[in-house]
């Protein structure tokens, strides 16, 4: 599933450029072109999403139903 967030680049006083996406709190990313910022942002996004679902998952009783919603 495809889903889009927003990134917000800007530049890093020290170089190169800081990224965030506002909608995942806690995820950013860095890097020296503004193409690696946003390639490592959605790197962090990954990492955060399926860590979510999997803390939700766990414990969860077997006949939960587990299902996929799509929202545009």
């Amino acid at each position: 599933m495809k889903r889009e967030f927003t990134a917000i680049i800007e530049a890093a006083p020290e170089g190169g450029y800081w990224a965030i996406a506002p909608e995942i709190p806690g995820a950013n990313g860095q890097g020296e072109t503004i193409e690696e910022a946003r390639n490592s942002l959605k790197a962090a996004i990954k990492i955060i999403l399926e860590d979510k679902l999997e803390d939700y998952k766990r414990g969860l009783p077997e006949d939960v139903i587990l299902d996929t919603i799509a929202v545009e």
